[in-house]
């Protein structure tokens, strides 16, 4: 089946009584049984290798419904459930290090990956290198003998870098080293990590697949040969979610697709128009022929969504929150994958990136489900209020 009708049809296999479309919310700690054997039967049904203590933690219907769906989208082994997408960064990482051990972390990465890196890793003995993620197959000069994994995000967050996947993939792969994916901004529908090389893919699933920011949850899946670590490293951590929260995503899962190719066409249709605005100095989405990073997207991906930056031509610091606080179809707020638009500042001068912001000011902006024709009316106003001010 193709994926709109795998993801309508899978992770309902533990179905209710009576017969309901969405499996139930069953919130429990404890699962009684029978017998010894009914026991024992159980846990090894849930995992062959392994006996695992069968309540609220694993082996829940919902929990398995939504790894199932998680595993749909990205493709992949197996899957765990974490508590939110900075849990999924975490755990994915933690699985593939331990003291003693150097990691390569894209410098584009989720921020607070950064300061996991930094800081956690750091008082762990791990050692992390942040590299310029256009540095491709040339990735092979920061190898070290004890490099154990390398992250990608791709594309990077706020400056929407476009990395050469298969190259560096194909050189840690080279080297031993365990290749971990971020891939949220652009999910399975529109990236197959898998197939480009990556072991570990990451997905806060707190933004698209949930789809409706009112959940944060993340996932992690693995290839066959990274599964055992992962499952582990996730158990030991005790890390799960709500069974309210999985409902909640495995809800917004049934039309990922659906809203995905929304998301694509309006802000497609959003960053056209804007990078010909006179208060736009560029737009940066690598779905437009003119970016930095498009001959790689248009290589290597399926699609796009709806998370872009825009540099502006005015920097006076007043002049930008006229522009921001003026709108009012976007909010102005984190996060993002919703089905609401959002703006947010992003502020990366002094920021010590590898790769220095020398740029003007700049603003992503999420692109919700509203009418495109609204959205463009409302960001005229705004840049209006920017040039007024």
């Amino acid at each position: 089946m193709k994926l709109r009708s795998r993801l309508a049809q899978r992770g309902r296999k533990a179905g209710s009584r009576p017969g309901t479309v969405n499996l139930p919310v069953v919130r429990a700690s404890t699962v009684t049984f029978s017998s010894l054997a009914e026991m024992d039967a159980v846990q090894k049904r849930f995992e062959a290798d392994e006996v695992v203590p069968t309540y609220g933690i694993v082996n829940m219907p919902l929990r398995a419904a939504f790894e199932e769906l998680m595993v749909e989208i990205e493709g992949g082994h197996r899957a765990v459930t974490l508590p939110s997408g900075l849990a999924a960064c975490a755990v994915a990482i933690l699985a593939c290090v331990r003291a003693g051990d150097h990691i390569l972390v894209t410098d584009s990465a989720y921020g607070p990956t950064h300061r996991f890196c930094s800081r956690m890793l750091a008082r762990y003995g791990v050692e992390t290198t942040f590299y310029d993620p256009l540095v491709g197959a040339d990735i092979s000069a920061l190898m070290k003998p004890n490099t154990r994994a390398v992250y990608l995000e791709n594309p990077g967050s706020l400056t929407f870098d476009v990395q050469d996947f298969p190259a560096i993939a194909r050189v840690a792969r080279e080297r031993g080293a365990a290749v971990i994916h971020d891939n949220t901004w652009a999910t399975g529908v529109y990236f197959r990590s898998f197939d480009h090389g990556a072991d570990l893919v990451i997905q806060a699933a707190t933004k698209y697949p949930a789809g409706h920011s009112d959940v944060l949850i993340g996932a992690v899946v693995a290839n066959e040969a990274w599964w055992p670590r992962l499952r582990d490293t996730s158990r030991d951590l005790g890390q799960t979610a709500s069974p309210d929260d999985l409902f909640l995503a495995v809800r917004g899962m049934r039309t990922l697709e659906a809203r995905l190719a929304r998301h694509q066409e309006s802000a497609l249709e959003i960053a056209r128009w804007l990078r010909s605005h006179p208060a736009v100095k560029r737009v940066l989405h690598p779905a437009l022929p003119e970016d930095p990073g498009h001959a790689l997207w248009k290589r290597d991906f399926l699609g796009s969504t709806g998370l872009f930056g825009v540099e502006l031509a005015i920097a006076a610091p007043e002049k930008v929150a006229a522009f921001i606080e003026g709108l009012e179809c976007f909010a102005l707020g984190y996060s993002w994958g919703g089905y609401e638009s959002l703006i947010v500042p992003a502020n990366l001068r002094g920021s010590g990136r590898v790769r220095p912001w020398r740029g003007g000011p700049l603003v992503r902006l999420q692109i919700g489900l509203e009418d495109p024709a609204d959205l463009r009316a409302d960001l005229e106003r705004g840049l209006e209020h920017l040039a007024s001010a």
